[in-house]
């Protein structure tokens, strides 16, 4: 079934009503028609799983027939750190890691980091586009939540958000003990909230590294291969996805 997100004021006891772009994809790009069943998500981790009873020009509504949690969330809340790349990198890390289950995407600048930020009307925009992504990565996937990216934070200010979360990671290419990244990786998967940091190109300067550790957060290897920064989250949210899920 197609899945739209509602807030809660477009949620009756029985009723969806769905407004907005929605309306025109219901009817011109998906063609769907009065008794066609469709999934309204409140964004928070409930489905309504509804059936159409009209389509207006500028509102549908629909029964609810069934009330369930979405039941694709992680049971850990992760929060990908990811070192600020160049290009549109981020557009592609953020809708593979809103795939691979992570809740929020924060760009950080880091002492490698190419892209400059100074205009406050730049990074607007840039963050207008970047949450449209992640909110149709978010629906062509089923996920229960619209994921968050947030503004381009400094090192500093990452780490700081980092203190507020159960468990950190870090992974470095000079360390090494796949062993020991595996008991990290166990260890995350039995926490509440999860920092993942990663680096730009170039990676993480040592003193980033350095300082992360003084903070409590676990550097650990991702095998003998230096992943590119689009990869190595991706990498590292794969294993721990398929670590978490349940039946």
């Amino acid at each position: 079934m197609y899945r739209f997100y509602v807030s809660a004021d477009q949620l009756a006891e029985k009723e969806v009503f769905i407004s907005g772009g929605d309306v025109n994809h219901i009817k011109n790009v998906l063609r769907l028609e009065v008794g066609e069943w469709i999934v309204a998500c409140d964004g928070n981790g409930t489905d309504y799983v509804s059936r159409i009873q009209s389509i207006c020009s500028d509102e549908v509504v629909a029964s609810i027939e069934k009330v369930q949690p979405t039941g694709t969330e992680l049971p850990v809340r992760i929060t990908l750190f990811q070192g600020m790349p160049k290009k549109d990198k981020l557009e592609l890390i953020i809708q593979k890691a809103v795939e691979l289950g992570a809740c929020e995407i924060v760009p950080v600048m880091t002492k490698r980091t190419v892209v400059k930020l100074s205009e406050e009307k730049k990074i607007n925009k840039r963050l207008e586009r970047w949450q449209s992504i992640a909110y149709a990565a978010a629906k062509q996937c089923d996920r229960g939540i619209i994921p968050t990216v947030h503004k381009p934070v400094s090192y500093e200010e990452a780490l700081a958000m980092a203190d507020q979360l159960d468990y950190n990671v870090i992974p470095y290419e000079l360390q090494t003990g796949m062993e020991e990244a595996r008991k990290i990786v166990d260890q995350a998967c039995k926490q509440r909230s999860l920092g993942i940091f990663i680096g730009p190109e170039g990676g993480f300067e040592p003193e980033e590294v350095e300082r992360a550790m003084t903070s409590n957060i676990h550097p650990m290897t991702l095998g003998k291969r230096i992943l590119r920064t689009e990869t190595a989250g991706m990498a590292l949210l794969s294993i721990l996805m398929f670590q978490m899920q349940g039946e």
